[in-house]
């Protein structure tokens, strides 16, 4: 029974998700298909800080990394699609060469270090010529695969709820197989998993490298929507936001990040409707930001601390075993 329902509510979520993007308005298509890469990358930051137990606040370095990677490439001549596979190629490459020193570190000494690699990367961006400056880079052709061009909105709603769909798909596959039995292992107790024969630093690295991965795919998928990539379009912010999402939909949950996503995506939206009010100072965004996120986290932590999903689910199943008909 649970197995139907939970089929039953996939189908639900996939056709809803299909016929959203043809009744959406434009400005609605823009919040939907940014949720989507939102999602995108915090599956990958569930997968790190919920499987893995390490903290990262630097997934939006590389999300900007996929993101200039297909834009550069774009603009020098080779096809968007190219450009888009070689997003999280670039993204999975960095994160091996920079996870090598900053995995030594464990904690609070790892979340500041990633987001000091971010800061660091960001600050490079802003001096390059090649990845145009603070100015960013503009002009990006449009995605296009042959002779078909993504010349509307809806084609990269559905492009990247797509790539959702293949990251919660590859996720899936991990986390239910003896490595991804390895990770829980390891988020436990790294003593005890390397006791029992568990690579620990291998397999740090690689999940480390494949939640980058998912972050340079919803990169290399916002440079061609947007069709603009600059610094300011990756703040320090976002990847907080990250987190936040995360923990609040649940973490080492696949759902609970699109669950999360989702949440903190529309609460933003109207954070910003809000902060657009007549009489409202300019800083009013920032400042109801920052202090949302803080009081959204402290409300989950208190009353839902495993997240929004694992509750939800935990209840339902205390009912199921309650009900005299089961």
């Amino acid at each position: 029974m649970t197995r139907r329902l939970g089929l039953a509510a996939g189908l639900l979520v996939a056709v809803v998700t299909l016929a959203l993007p043809a009744v959406l308005d434009d400005s609605a298509l823009a919040v939907y298909i940014l949720l989507g890469l939102a999602a995108m990358v915090t599956v990958g930051v569930s997968l790190l800080m919920g499987y893995a137990g390490q903290v990262s606040l630097g997934q939006g370095a590389f999300y900007a990394i996929g993101a200039y990677t297909a834009a550069l490439l774009a603009l020098s001549g080779a096809p968007p699609l190219a450009g888009l596979v070689a997003a999280p190629v670039a993204a999975a490459l960095s994160a091996l060469v920079i996870g090598v020193p900053l995995l030594r570190l464990r904690g609070h000494h790892l979340a500041f270090a990633t987001l000091a690699m971010q800061l660091i990367l960001l600050s490079l961006a802003g001096q390059l010529e090649f990845t145009g400056g603070d100015i960013g880079l503009q002009g990006i052709p449009q995605f296009a695969v042959g002779s078909f061009e993504a010349t509307n909105a809806s084609v990269y709603a559905y492009l990247t709820w797509a790539g959702l769909a293949l990251v919660m798909l590859v996720t899936h596959n991990v986390i239910t197989s003896r490595p991804g039995r390895a990770l829980r292992a390891l988020a436990t107790s790294e003593t005890a998993a390397a006791s029992s024969g568990i690579p620990v630093g291998r397999y740090k690295l690689v999940v480390f490298a494949l939640s980058a991965t998912f972050a340079g795919l919803a990169g290399g998928i916002y440079c061609f929507y947007t069709g603009y990539v600059a610094p300011g379009s990756f703040p320090v912010l976002i990847s907080i936001q990250y987190i936040v999402m995360a923990v609040v939909g649940g973490l080492g949950t696949i759902w609970g990040a699109v669950v999360g996503a989702t949440a903190i995506t529309l609460l933003v939206q109207g954070l910003d409707l809000l902060a657009s009010l007549p009489g409202m100072p300019t800083y009013a965004p920032s400042v109801l930001s920052y202090a949302v996120y803080a009081l959204v986290l402290i409300v989950v932590v208190l009353f839902m601390p495993h997240g929004l999903v694992p509750a939800v689910s935990g209840r339902l199943s205390r009912k199921r075993a309650r009900s005299p008909y089961r």
